[in-house]
């Protein structure tokens, strides 16, 4: 965060400075794009505050930040190429909920990468945009995360979480985020998702578990008070 804060001040030759407090609800190296997420939102809040455009300048610097950091600050469904800095926004998504669950272990992403044995993924599917929940499941079932297996030969927890999910009633479609340990399950609903989080809560009460929806629409930008 400090990072994408410094990069951004420099390039827009901002020379007054903010105050940002971090408030962390999310397990450390968990594979769902927290530390990331923390820069995207620093870039956002700071462009508002100095009254600046999130112009071509911030989003290189989101790129260079990280492979996911771009993701993070469109804050929009996209379809991701390259190793992150290609965009191409979707319209929307179904209203579809989701669990994610991580049995609290971390998971360092460099240490996933050097255990991968096989090469990444390279077929093509079609880029569709997705009318229905049930139409988005099958998109998804098309693809796989190449670092699960990597992921489980460092921590086959993962495995355990992943039947978990998949095992909830009404989960339609599970999988490891990102490098792991984090893994989630898709539901038609949220409401459906919230019942399925709080039974695996109580199942696994050492694990860390929560229910939300898929973001289908771009956040709005406030400016910040000063």
């Amino acid at each position: 965060m400090l990072r994408a804060a410094r990069a951004l001040a420099a390039h827009y030759g901002i020379k007054t400075r903010a105050a940002l407090r971090l408030v962390k609800n999310l397990p450390v190296a968990s594979g769902i794009g927290g530390g990331s997420s923390d820069a995207a939102a620093a870039i956002r809040a700071l462009a508002a505050l100095w009254g600046q455009p999130l112009d071509a300048g911030a989003t290189t610097i989101a790129a260079a930040l990280g492979a996911d950091v771009p993701a993070c600050l469109a804050g929009r469904p996209v379809w991701v190429g390259g190793i992150g800095e290609r965009l191409d926004p979707l319209p929307s998504l179904p209203a579809v909920g989701v669990v994610l669950a991580n049995p609290r272990r971390e998971l360092p992403t460099a240490l996933v990468f050097r255990a991968r044995q096989r090469d990444f993924t390279t077929d093509q599917f079609v880029r569709a945009t997705p009318r229905s929940a049930v139409g988005l499941f099958g998109l998804l079932r098309q693809c796989r995360n190449d670092l699960t297996d990597a992921a489980l030969s460092l921590m086959p927890e993962i495995g355990a979480v992943l039947a978990r999910l998949a095992a909830l009633p009404e989960a339609y479609l599970s999988r490891m985020s990102g490098s792991g340990a984090t893994c989630f399950a898709l539901f038609t609903d949220r409401e459906t998702a919230e019942r399925g989080a709080r039974a695996l809560a109580v199942a696994e009460p050492g694990w860390w578990v929560r229910a939300g929806a898929l973001l289908s629409e771009p956040p709005p930008v406030r400016r910040a008070a000063v």
